[in-house]
């Protein structure tokens, strides 16, 4: 399923003119992976997977089942229980947004500048 996300990316980014450089392209398909295996790995799936753009901004938002929010954690070193992506999420975007549905899921959105 991340593999689907970042080639979604990668064929939505191609369809922007003008394209966007090279390290956005990068962030958002890395963004975006991380987004879509943390609701796989910790929230019950990917209910839905969102693209926007506009002049100035990149957007991609995963929506999944579960209501309970990203949490910080203490990155396992020996690689068994991640805790490497969230953080990572919030490094890379210019803004992070979590926000409950109605029907008791979330939506996790992560923008960068175009």
């Amino acid at each position: 399923m991340a593999a689907d996300a970042r080639d979604a990316v990668s064929g939505f980014l191609a369809g922007l003119h003008p394209a966007p450089p090279p390290h956005t392209t990068q962030n958002l398909v890395l963004l975006a992976s991380e987004l879509v295996t943390n609701a796989l790995r910790h929230a019950g799936g990917v209910t839905v997977l969102r693209l926007r753009a506009d002049r100035r901004s990149l957007e991609v938002a995963v929506a999944d089942p579960s209501p309970a929010y990203p949490q910080d954690r203490t990155p396992d070193l020996t690689g068994r229980t991640g805790g490497f992506g969230w953080p990572m999420v919030q490094r890379l975007a210019r803004t992070v947004a979590v926000r409950s549905v109605p029907d008791g899921g979330k939506v996790v959105s992560a923008t960068l500048s175009r």
